[in-house]
């Protein structure tokens, strides 16, 4: 008997008569999954159920382009999702060209990571991170996967091969004389994406997506009402200084306060070559947009904001992704020492105070 777990349920697949024969037991349990294999081999046996045709193997190409069509409907409440598909889809159409999926071997898979990894970004002329393979083979592994959902007689090649180990997340911070340097470089929508972020922590794109009935300025609060997960659909505070860049944008008649150029009717889809340009004019260390929403986690966290009500300000549904952006400095760590030293030290003073004998003098 064979089965194998594809999500949460079990499958079975074995050859009969030639014929590979491969069905999902809707089950999660194995024991149950291998009863149900066997209750099948047997009704095959005896003719009480058919074959059916073999579905067609599609070729990487066609598959490719289905899986795409599926993502913009599947993602339209998530269109980054989408797009670091589409991005990701442009090398793996360049080096598996039209070739069926059955072809593509977890070896095949092997080979494509390491050529890849070796080979430099058009771009940014640096070799390619293990990020950006991880990023691509994971769109690899859920086409697989869309294709699998038709039943067709397919193994995921991505399933059994590694993912690098990812070493590149990013530590900056920014000091204020470097804010000021900055801001004082940027446009107008710049400078006010900028601040919102360094306020508020926001992600940029919820910046960007940001529409007038979101926007609570005399509650105080701006809805995020979309997201992957139900943490980053949230309620978010507002600064003094957030609350004047929002009622500013809110003059406007325009459904999102930060309007794509070209068509009011969308929102801006990003400011990274305006970000480019005032980090050069500037003459600030390099860094990227995202490290304002860092930036504003880390002074956070330095302020003594607890990590679960961090986490459920940044959005992140776990507190170990908070991890990732409360980044203390050196001399706020060198003070938390003091303050420990300090406490450690009237802790041992009160015990050496309790446990000393009293001297005692009797009345003559």
């Amino acid at each position: 008997m064979s089965i194998f777990k594809r999500g949460s349920v079990y499958w079975f697949h074995f050859l009969f008569n030639g014929e590979h024969i491969q069905k999902s037991t809707k089950q999660g349990n194995p024991r149950t999954a291998r009863q149900i294999e066997a209750a099948y081999r047997t009704a095959l046996a005896k003719g009480e159920v058919g074959i059916t045709e073999r579905k067609k193997i599609p070729a990487f190409k066609a598959a490719l382009a289905g899986f795409l069509s599926w993502s913009e409907r599947e993602h339209r409440q998530h269109p980054a999702t989408h797009r670091r598909y589409q991005v990701s889809a442009v090398a793996l159409r360049k080096h598996f060209l039209d070739v069926p999926l059955d072809r593509i071997t977890p070896e095949e898979v092997e080979r494509y990571k390491t050529l890849r990894s070796g080979q430099v970004s058009p771009r940014t002329r640096r070799t390619v991170k293990p990020a950006t393979v991880n990023r691509e083979l994971a769109c690899l592994k859920a086409l697989f996967n869309h294709v699998l959902k038709g039943d067709v007689p397919l193994r995921n090649s991505v399933s059994r091969v590694k993912f690098y180990e990812e070493h590149n997340e990013q530590t900056r911070v920014l000091s204020y004389d470097e804010q000021e340097k900055y801001l004082a470089k940027a446009t107008p929508m710049l400078r006010d994406v900028a601040t919102l972020m360094l306020e508020t922590g926001m992600r940029p794109e919820e910046v960007y997506r940001i529409r007038r009935e979101n926007v609570q300025l005399e509650k105080g609060f701006l809805v995020i009402p979309y997201g992957k997960t139900k943490a980053a659909r949230r309620r978010v505070p507002l600064t003094a200084s957030a609350r004047r860049v929002l009622g500013l944008r809110m003059a406007s008649d325009e459904a999102y306060l930060f309007p794509c150029e070209t068509d009011s009717s969308r929102p801006v889809p990003k400011v990274n070559n305006a970000h480019d340009r005032a980090v050069r004019d500037s003459k600030v260390a390099p860094f990227r947009l995202y490290d304002l929403r860092h930036t504003w986690a880390t002074r956070a966290a330095m302020s003594g904001i607890d990590l679960v009500t961090l986490a459920a300000m940044l959005g992140h549904s776990r507190i170990q992704m908070v991890l990732r952006y409360a980044h203390p400095t050196q001399q706020h760590q060198h003070q938390a020492m003091e303050r420990l030293e300090a406490f450690v030290s009237e802790q041992r003073i009160a015990h050496a105070e309790r446990t000393t004998p009293q001297t005692s003098f009797a009345i003559q």
